[in-house]
């Protein structure tokens, strides 16, 4: 009888254990929406002490399922539940950190949910609240195989979303219908270009540089010399554009633009949630000391070494139409966390906000900007408009509120219809500073795509063989056909990088100024070396197409990159022209650069 008493004593204090784990984890998890959204060091301890909670709640609950189950009534969903929330919270740790490895981790718990079918009764429990959750597991795991590239994934996903919503019908039905067109929409604007197996069924393709995350096999080569300082550390993506096709507070333009900024991230191995095995690959140690190195440890992401912080990805923020006071605090947090010898970048796609001022004198602010959270209220005499509807000047970006930050080593990529108003931003503080613009305009044909589906010069960026593609109508290429094309590009690139070199060592020995010092400053960052080449790949194509005519329909950078040693020089041509040949579209492309 006293053993009897003993072990129900024993179950009772394994299942208030849990309780408090449980409720514990909760309040931890419910706190991380109160940490500042900007800084580094503000967030980091909280982050590893709800990790090191939710490892103790997860594996508690493998060992002791069998009385949880007859003691407490556990379900299989609230084991769901714990699963999307550790998902969650590795996805919430990539965005603060960029380190693509902690989406792989967010998608093996994802995953596993599915796999283990853990809200499969949820409908049963007659309970509105559960569904929902049901609901926008299935919406956050579409985010993440997104950003994975798992694009058969996602297709299916959605197919099984759509179902549960005309199923369940929801109380908030209509909104649920609209996030559903909205991942729609979006999964048809991703796929610009096709790329098909010899099944003539569409592949993704992740490492034969398609617009893929940076890997060894697609990073630009580079003859490195001394005056190659810089390595991009802090990152600024910003999506304002109006028409946008966008999913999940991610704009086309966005979803592009992080993942060129991104290292292709490792494959995880095991399954997590193997009830033989922890919480993070087997490992018994807690997430909060092994899996989430803190900075400062050496070997780790983001270890010191000579005073400087390295990590494996640059940080990054994103913002989806913030406000102009958002936008600068952003800024600002990153040019505070800038290392010695590290860059700030600032990605935005925006529309253009308009001046009406017939003589500017000033080139800071009267020139106009671009348009941040898209107030569409009257203009409160400041006689500025985007797209004919009309701005109040709070919410635009101009070129002067960017003046302060060029204090430090600043690299600004503008896509949208204004960016040439960015090219007159003086070098007050002899930083390095490089200003990448989009053309202001594209042909007719492509204007309604390019509003909607984002941005051609984006997209260059991005993938510049899938630009080139879509340009010239090329809507689906043969995965053989598309690697042979590939070659192409990498020789371009490998050729330009050779030329920008070549024209450094001109200047040393002829003392004849080619090229600016601050792209030989950032040409060292694998990032914005990638970046550089496919810039002129972009401006060479489109000087050489037919359909791209006017110098508003090219992309324009400052400093200038010269035009004879780089831009216009024959070997590059050549190779554009010798791409279109290969893919069938020679005829889009004139015999030689056109003049102004």
């Amino acid at each position: 009888m006293v053993k009897m008493e003993s072990t129900e004593e024993q179950d009772r204090k394994l299942v208030l254990e849990f309780c408090h784990l449980l409720e514990k984890s909760k309040q931890l998890f419910n706190g991380l929406r109160d940490l500042p959204q900007y800084g580094h060091r503000q967030w980091q301890a909280y982050f590893g002490r709800t990790f090191d909670v939710y490892t103790k709640l997860w594996k508690f609950q493998q060992q002791h399922r069998m009385v949880l189950d007859s003691k407490y009534g556990l379900k299989r969903w609230q084991i769901g539940e714990i699963a999307s929330k550790i998902g969650q919270l590795y996805y919430h740790y990539y965005l603060r950190t960029s380190e693509t490895n902690y989406l792989n981790e967010a998608y093996q718990f994802y995953a596993a949910i599915r796999g283990r079918a853990y809200y499969s009764r949820a409908a049963k429990e007659d309970r509105p609240d559960l569904m929902v959750k049901k609901l926008r597991y299935y919406a956050r795991f579409i985010v993440v195989c997104l950003l994975l590239k798992k694009m058969k994934l996602v297709r299916e996903l959605v197919t099984e979303l759509e179902k549960q919503i005309q199923d369940y019908e929801p109380e908030d039905h209509l909104e649920w219908s609209l996030v559903l067109e909205e991942i729609k929409g979006f999964i048809k604007a991703e796929a610009a270009v096709a790329v098909l197996h010899a099944d003539s069924n569409p592949i993704i393709l992740s490492h034969s540089g398609s617009g893929s995350r940076l890997s060894p096999l697609t990073t630009p080569p580079c003859e490195r010399s001394p005056h190659m300082t810089l390595s991009l550390q802090e990152i600024l993506i910003v999506g304002s554009a109006c028409e946008q096709a966008k999913f999940s507070e991610l704009t086309m333009d966005m979803f592009r633009m992080l993942q060129t900024l991104e290292r292709e991230p490792t494959e995880a191995a095991t399954n997590p949630l193997s009830m033989s095995h922890g919480l993070v690959h087997g490992h018994d140690a807690s997430p909060a000391a092994s899996r989430i190195p803190p900075y400062g440890v050496p070997g780790s992401k983001g270890y010191l070494e000579n005073g400087r912080h390295y990590r494996d990805n640059p940080h990054k923020y994103l913002l989806y139409k913030p406000s102009i006071s958002q936008l600068l605090v952003f800024l600002a947090s990153g040019f505070k966390e800038l290392p010695l010898g590290g860059a700030l970048l600032l990605y935005m796609s925006a529309d253009g906000c308009f001046s009406t001022t017939k003589h500017p004198e000033d080139y800071g602010y009267e020139l106009g900007g671009l348009g941040t959270s898209v107030k569409r209220d009257s203009v409160d005499g400041g006689g500025l408009s985007c797209r004919g509807k009309s701005y109040k000047e709070s919410h635009c970006l101009y070129p002067g509120d960017l003046y302060p930050f060029t204090r430090r080593p600043m690299f600004v990529i503008i896509d949208s219809d204004n960016s040439f108003v960015f090219q007159h931003i003086p070098r007050y503080f002899g930083q390095p500073l490089v200003v990448l613009m989009s053309p202001q305009d594209v042909p007719p044909a492509f204007q309604a795509d390019v509003q909607h589906h984002g941005s051609l010069f984006t997209l260059f960026l991005h993938s510049p063989l899938t630009a080139l593609c879509y340009i010239c109508n090329v809507g689906d290429v043969p995965i053989h056909h598309w690697e042979r094309c590939q070659t192409y590009v990498d020789r371009f690139i490998t050729e330009a990088s050779r030329l920008v070199t070549r024209c450094r060592i001109d200047e040393i020995e002829q003392g004849i100024g080619f090229i600016d010092s601050s792209y030989v400053q950032f040409f060292g960052d694998d990032f914005l070396r990638t970046l550089i080449l496919r810039f002129v790949f972009c401006d060479v194509v489109l000087r050489l197409h037919r359909g791209f005519r006017g110098r508003h329909m090219r992309p324009r950078c400052e400093p200038q990159l010269p035009a004879n040693e780089l831009l216009e020089h024959p070997s590059l041509s050549h190779i554009v022209f010798q791409l279109a040949s290969a893919l069938d579209v020679r005829g889009h492309f004139s015999e030689g650069p056109e003049c102004d």
